[in-house]
């Protein structure tokens, strides 16, 4: 074989390692990408079904109409900082900030974090919405920009899917009687008692 022909050879198999690495890289990559997006769901699911979490989502759902009614409450939101009182509402809005940052850097995949999340990330949006832009006012424009960031497009996974999570085209469970007659039960139960449906 010529000189030539084994300056050819050994191009190719250069090109065969070069190649074969990249692609080793890049599945190296991906499985870390993975791994990390597996540990920061973990992370913000724990957190969100902490006790200490769930009573600032209630506190935030419970006391929040009631400050932005008052101008004295609207005064202790627009404060220079959170009194220890409201440390629930920054904890809240801080804890989806961050959620929204991963979502936004792509450490948990955007239609994840919505198939997840998107309920309760746009409901407690909503109920923060005025607090945000009192901070907006007092602090600096970019308070929660990743909290709303999120919210968007929550919302817009809400308005697609209609309220319904299950897959297109699979067929449904078929229910049980007896299940149909406990859940018209607790609906009875409900209408006759007057609760007020839950915090999910």
């Amino acid at each position: 074989m010529s000189l030539e022909a084994w300056s050819i050879v050994a191009s190719f198999g250069t090109f065969v390692v070069i190649a074969a690495t990249a692609i080793a890289a890049l599945w190296q990559l991906r499985h870390t990408r993975s791994g990390n997006q597996i540990a920061a769901i973990t992370a913000m699911n724990e957190t969100l079904s902490s006790e200490k979490f769930t009573r600032a989502r209630r506190f935030v759902a419970d006391q929040i109409p009631k400050l932005i009614a008052d101008p004295a409450g609207r005064s202790q939101l627009g404060a220079d900082i959170f009194s220890p009182e409201l440390e629930a509402v920054r904890d809240v809005g801080n804890f989806f900030d961050l959620m929204g940052a991963f979502v936004k850097l792509d450490i948990i995949d955007r239609a994840l974090a919505c198939d997840l999340w998107d309920g309760v990330v746009f409901k407690t949006w909503k109920q923060l919405e005025p607090v945000a832009l009192i901070r907006r006012k007092v602090s600096y424009s970019g308070i929660w920009c990743d909290f709303e960031y999120l919210a968007v497009i929550c919302e817009k996974s809400l308005l697609k899917r209609q309220g319904d999570y299950y897959p297109r085209g699979m067929p449904r469970m078929t229910i049980d009687k007896r299940s149909l007659e406990v859940v018209a039960a607790f609906a009875e139960d409900r209408t006759g008692s007057g609760c007020p449906p839950s915090i999910s």
